[in-house]
């Protein structure tokens, strides 16, 4: 399996370096990622969240809830959504048959409508409690607007699975390679999860919004900037949780960092790490063989 890094439309919050310590006053607006993974097997691509999506860009104020929109002020720019990537990598959107999911904020699951084939795997707790609407940042935070794949959902129990690294681990996702796997961090949301993939003897795993600012992970003094821990603050759906869960990437960061790379879903200092680009350019990637591989499929050219 390749795996191929987006940032699917960047954030923007108010606070400047307060928020990602960069160098823009507190007056200007600083820059947050939206990582997503896009996983090439032979046969088929499968997308780690989706970050925003086509709909979102043209009708942001029909999706969006306007408290998110005016505190987080998105970059909506089509060619950075998930569908525009992957086309301008050669790629028929089609292939993604799968859409594995963190979690169902707004920013990482926008998309949804834009790959309606697909089927979207979640923790049955995310589901269950997204739903419900219980209160107004939840009314703010998941948006029904962007769920009409509904039919698609497939959940999972968490607690079933073996151990991965003292983590416990659901496994055996349908359709889906031995090689993904959810790991359950909750806290953020209460089914929230980080996605584990295995790459030869390494493991990558997306955190989703389990942290926000690589300081965090910092083994000796973990560190955030102030506008990033009142907003994962003011986002927790268990503080005791959330904590617990940072503690353990960082551990786990200490004991396997030659066996796992983490990172998260919003913080540019990573991905532009991981990838040495500038996460504000689309991917622009041709795999040819695939295309030819997967056009034999259908028109029976391989067996």
């Amino acid at each position: 399996m390749k795996v191929h890094h987006l940032n699917c439309i960047s954030s923007c919050p108010l606070g400047g370096a307060l928020m990602d310590h960069g160098k823009e006053s507190i007056l200007e607006r600083a820059h947050l990622t939206n990582h997503c993974l896009l996983v090439e097997t032979p046969t088929e691509l499968i997308l780690v969240d989706t970050g925003f999506g086509l709909h979102d860009v043209h009708n942001p104020h029909t999706r969006l809830s306007e408290f998110f929109l005016k505190m987080l002020e998105p970059e909506f720019k089509e060619e950075l959504t998930a569908i525009r990537q992957i086309e301008k990598m050669g790629f028929d959107p089609l292939d993604v048959r799968h859409i594995v999911l963190t979690h169902l904020d707004f920013d990482h699951a926008g998309g949804l409508d834009d790959f309606p084939h697909a089927k979207v795997h979640m923790l049955k707790e995310e589901m269950d409690y997204a739903l419900l609407q219980k209160t107004w940042l939840d009314r703010q935070r998941y948006r029904p607007q962007q769920w009409n794949t509904k039919q698609n959902w497939m959940t999972y129990e968490r607690g079933i699975g073996e151990s991965w690294f003292g983590f416990e681990k659901v496994n055996a996702l349908h359709g889906l390679p031995p090689e993904i796997a959810f790991i359950p961090l909750i806290g953020h949301t209460l089914g929230h999860a980080g996605i584990a993939i295995q790459q030869s003897d390494k493991w990558l795993i997306n955190a989703g919004d389990a942290y926000f600012y690589h300081g965090e992970m910092n083994l000796q003094e973990p560190h955030c900037t102030p506008g990033l821990t009142m907003y994962q603050v003011l986002m927790e759906k268990n503080h005791k949780a959330r904590v617990w869960n940072q503690e353990r990437l960082r551990t786990l960061k200490q004991e396997h960092s030659h066996e796992v790379k983490i990172f998260c879903s919003h913080d540019a200092h990573e991905f532009q790490k991981i990838t040495g680009r500038n996460p504000d350019l689309p991917l622009a990637y041709i795999k040819p063989e695939f295309r030819e591989y997967h056009h034999g499929l259908e028109s029976g050219h391989f067996h």
